[in-house]
C-alpha cells in the first residue's frame, strides 16, 4: 500500500477547501474518482461531530443505512457467482462473516479511514477512531456514498479486491464453524434444547469494556468466556463448552 495508508489518523477535520482537498487526495490514493466530494464528506461525518459543529448540516446515519443494504446485496451476489458449489446455508454464513461488524471495521482500517473521519472531540478522546462498531458504520456510509455517486458497478469494482482477500481467511477460519452453532448442534444431538447465554459481568470504561458470559444448558453451566463484546464473549464460552465435551 502507498505510504499514505500507513500514517496515523491525525487529519484535522477542517471545513471548506482544505477539507475537500484532503478528501480528493484520499480518494485518489484509493484509486477512486468521486464527483460529489460533499456527499463523501457527509459519509465521513459522525453524529458526535455534528453535535459540536452546528455548521455541519448532516451526519452519516442515512448513508450508513443505504450502504448496509448495498453491501448485503453485493456480497450475496458475489458469493453466488464465486461459489456455485456452496449451499444456501454455507453462503449465508459466509455473507454474515464478510459483513459482520469486525470485518467491515477491518476494511475501514485497511483503507486508513480514520485519517479522514470527522468525529467530535469527546468521541475521539474516548477511542472512537479504533472502535469496530464506529469504523463499521463509517465504512457502510462510505459505500452508500460511492453507490450514489457512481452506481452499483462502481461499488463492486471497489469492494471486490477486499472480498477476495478476506474470503480465504473466512473459509478456513472458525467464523464458518461458529462455535455457538457447533455447540448447539452437539447439545441438541444429545436430546437437549438450545443453550442459553448469560452475561455475568461487564468491566472497564464504556469505550473499552470486557464482557464475561457463561453458557447454560438445563440449568448447568458448560463454559465461560470473555471478550470485548457480548457476542465475542459468547463465542468464547461456546468454545470452552465444546472443549469440555471433547469436541474442540
Amino acid at each position: 500500500l502507498p505510504e499514505f495508508f500507513h500514517s496515523e489518523g491525525t487529519l484535522e477535520p477542517y471545513q471548506g477547501e482544505v477539507w475537500i482537498t484532503s478528501l480528493q487526495e484520499y480518494t485518489q490514493n484509493l484509486g477512486l474518482h468521486v464527483d460529489d466530494l460533499f456527499l463523501l464528506s457527509r459519509a465521513l461525518t459522525h453524529r458526535s461531530y455534528l453535535n459540536e459543529h452546528p455548521e455541519a448540516l448532516e451526519d452519516n446515519e442515512r448513508l450508513e443505512f443505504l450502504g448496509d443494504a448495498v453491501l448485503d446485496f453485493i456480497v450475496g451476489a458475489w458469493l453466488y457467482h464465486h461459489f456455485p458449489e456452496k449451499s444456501e446455508g454455507e453462503m449465508t454464513r459466509m455473507r454474515s462473516a464478510l459483513v459482520r461488524t469486525e470485518q467491515l471495521g477491518e476494511f475501514a482500517v485497511q483503507i486508513n479511514m480514520a485519517a479522514v473521519m470527522r468525529l467530535g472531540k469527546g468521541e475521539r478522546d474516548a477511542g472512537g477512531l479504533q472502535r469496530p462498531t464506529l469504523l463499521c458504520a463509517m465504512f457502510e456510509a462510505f459505500v452508500g456514498a460511492l453507490y450514489l455517486d457512481g452506481g452499483i458497478e462502481y461499488v463492486i469494482e471497489f469492494i471486490e479486491p477486499y472480498l477476495d482477500e478476506a474470503i480465504e481467511d473466512i473459509i478456513s477460519d472458525v467464523v464458518l464453524n461458529d462455535p455457538k452453532s457447533r455447540f448447539q448442534e452437539v447439545i441438541q444431538a444429545q436430546g437437549y434444547g438450545p443453550p442459553f447465554y448469560r452475561t455475568v459481568a461487564a468491566r472497564g470504561p464504556d469505550h473499552a469494556k470486557t464482557f464475561e458470559v457463561e453458557v447454560i444448558v438445563v440449568g448447568q453451566t458448560f463454559g465461560h468466556g470473555s471478550g470485548r463484546s457480548k457476542q465475542a464473549a459468547a463465542k468464547a464460552a461456546a468454545r470452552a463448552a465444546l472443549h469440555s465435551l471433547g469436541e474442540s
